[in-house]
Order: C-alpha cells, then sequence, then structure tokens
C-alpha cells in the first residue's frame, strides 16, 4: 500500500446509506448534480484512475478521504456501473435536470399545434431513449440493428400515444389540456423504457449474492428493474410537468406576460428546472439502485442452479438501472 488512506472504505458502495430513503437521496444528490456534466475529459479519466486504483489497493499520495468520494461520485456520474464504459454526455444521469428543462418547458410551451407537439415528442423520446439505453442493466451490448429497431419502436408508440391523448384534450377545459404533455410523458414512459432495455426482458441481467458473486441472469428481476424505474421517471415528471402549467396559466392572464409573450417559454423552462433540481435525485432515490429479490421469486431454473451452487443464498441483488 502507498499512501497514508486506509484501504477499509468500501467506495464500490454509495457513502450513504441505501437502505433509507434520506441516504439515497444524499447519493443522488451528488451523481445527478449538472455540475457533473462540466468535468473535462481529463477529470473524468483522473476519477476513474483513482477509483480503480484504490480498489486495487493503490492509494494516491496525500489523497484523502473527501477526495477518494468526490472522485467516486465523478465517475458514478459518467460511467456505467456494470460495464465500466464511458456514457455519452446526454445520457447521463446529471444531464438530465439540464436537458429535462428545456425540452419539458418547450413541450409545455409549444403543445397547440399538431406538428409541434409531434417533433417536440420525438425529441424528449429520443433523448429519453439515449438515457435508457445509457442507464440500462446488465454488461450485454446492444447490436447497431437491435438498438435502431427498440430506438424506432420506442419513439413511434410514445408519439403516436402523444398524438392520441392530444385529440382527447379538444374536449377538455383550457388549464386542463395543459396536462396533456405530462399525461403523454407518463404513458410514453411505459412505451419507451420497456423498448429500449427488451433485450433485458428477453435475456435477463445479472443477480449476484451479498458479495458481489455472480449467479445467473433473471428475467423476473428484468422485469422488477424496469417496473420501478418506470415509476421512478413519471415521479420526476409530476412536479416539472404539473406544477408550472398551473402557474403559467395564472402568470399569462397578468398584464406583463401580455406584454411580453416572449417570456412565456423562458418562464417556463425555468419554472421546469427548478422543479427537476430536485424532482430528480429524490424519485432517483425511491428505490435502491442496488435492487433484491429472495431466490423463490426467481424462475425455477435459475433457483435450481443457486440452490446447487450457493444453497446458503437466500436473497439475489441486481442494478436495477436508472
Amino acid at each position: 500500500m502507498s499512501g497514508d488512506l486506509s484501504l477499509d472504505i468500501n467506495i464500490k458502495e454509495p457513502r450513504w446509506d441505501q437502505s433509507t430513503f434520506l441516504g439515497r437521496a444524499q447519493h443522488f444528490f451528488f451523481v445527478t448534480d449538472p455540475r457533473n456534466i462540466l468535468k473535462s475529459s481529463e477529470s473524468l479519466e483522473d476519477a476513474r484512475v483513482t477509483v480503480e486504483k484504490y480498489s486495487l489497493g493503490v492509494v494516491k499520495p496525500g489523497l484523502t478521504e473527501d477526495e477518494l468520494w468526490r472522485a467516486k461520485y465523478i465517475y458514478d456520474s459518467a460511467f456505467h456501473p456494470d460495464t465500466g464504459e464511458k456514457m455519452v454526455v446526454v445520457g447521463r444521469m446529471s444531464a438530465q435536470v439540464p436537458m429535462n428543462m428545456t425540452i419539458t418547458g418547450c413541450m409545455l410551451t409549444f403543445y397547440r399545434t399538431t406538428p409541434a407537439v409531434v417533433f417536440w415528442q420525438w425529441v424528449n423520446q429520443s433523448f429519453n431513449a439515449v438515457v435508457n439505453y445509457s442507464n440500462r442493466s446488465g454488461d450485454a451490448a446492444l447490436t447497431t440493428n437491435q438498438l435502431a429497431a427498440a430506438y424506432i419502436s420506442a419513439t413511434t408508440g410514445a408519439v403516436v400515444t402523444a398524438l392520441g391523448l392530444k385529440s382527447l384534450a379538444k374536449r377538455l377545459p383550457a388549464v386542463m389540456s395543459r396536462f396533456v404533455p405530462f399525461f403523454a410523458v407518463a404513458a410514453a414512459n411505459c412505451i419507451n423504457i420497456p423498448f429500449m432495455r427488451q433485450r433485458e426482458l428477453k435475456y435477463g441481467i445479472p443477480v449476484t449474492d451479498e458479495e458481489g458473486n455472480r449467479l445467473g441472469e433473471s428475467v423476473t428481476a428484468a422485469k422488477s428493474g424496469i417496473i420501478q424505474v418506470v415509476v421512478s421517471r413519471i415521479g420526476m415528471a409530476v412536479p416539472a410537468m404539473a406544477i408550472p402549467p398551473v402557474i403559467m396559466n395564472a402568470l399569462e392572464k397578468k398584464a406583463f406576460m401580455k406584454r411580453f409573450p416572449v417570456l412565456n417559454a423562458p418562464v417556463q423552462v425555468g419554472l421546469v428546472g427548478l422543479c427537476l433540481v430536485f424532482a430528480t435525485p429524490l424519485c432517483c432515490a425511491l428505490f435502491p439502485q442496488k435492487s433484491s429479490m429472495a431466490v423463490s421469486s426467481l424462475e425455477t431454473d435459475l433457483q435450481e442452479r443457486i440452490l446447487h451452487s450457493s444453497p446458503h443464498t437466500t436473497t439475489v441483488f441486481f442494478n436495477k438501472g436508472l
């Protein structure tokens, strides 16, 4: 060992207790911090090297515990937990606030015409497809054809759903029609996420014992993880797409907003951003990222393999994705 920092720090797990909502919230406030997307490639590489070397028992001279945890959270914000690959910038959870505040703000502003609905729903679902693929569970890669098919089916299904809901909005009061983008996004998440992660539903995701030893792949675990992610994503959209429409409906009646209608979009984007700063980490924290499931709830053949290879294991763990 080199350096003075103890090697007893478990940086494979988050710094805070993940069995509590508060601990998970603290963890995700760091992971989803929008400032992380401003980190240079050199900073990301330095964080990766620091974390990986520490995991191997090598400590950079002068490294403090706070610096180690800072490096871990920079690393976690940019690299996939299963594959270790660097995620594209817009696919990282730290990009959720700036990207979603822009897209959602425009969806809530430009919702009155069909071309606008189609365009912004397509932009939103294309962004979601990148996020869903980047934050998938497991380490198996999709082929280009599989990825293209998943993207087309996910975005098409989501946009068609949005258009169907828009047609219903014509029969609703003006204030209610403002909520159509939210219902469209909620329905689209139920389509986009399973489509972009369809390989997991077909072949399963890795499940491990408490020490991280891989025990097999489970479709049941994949379904559980995807359901949790869908609920979290819809939860993220609730404040950002439910609160600003009410405020904007009141503001647009004011003389000031009538005189300067150009402020509509910036104000809407700002309101959405304020909501997302808190909604993103808090909704990511609804469920532990490292989820667990009783062995008895897994597929029968996998139960038998685990009983044979690890008879004392009663609970398995898996990365549910984000």
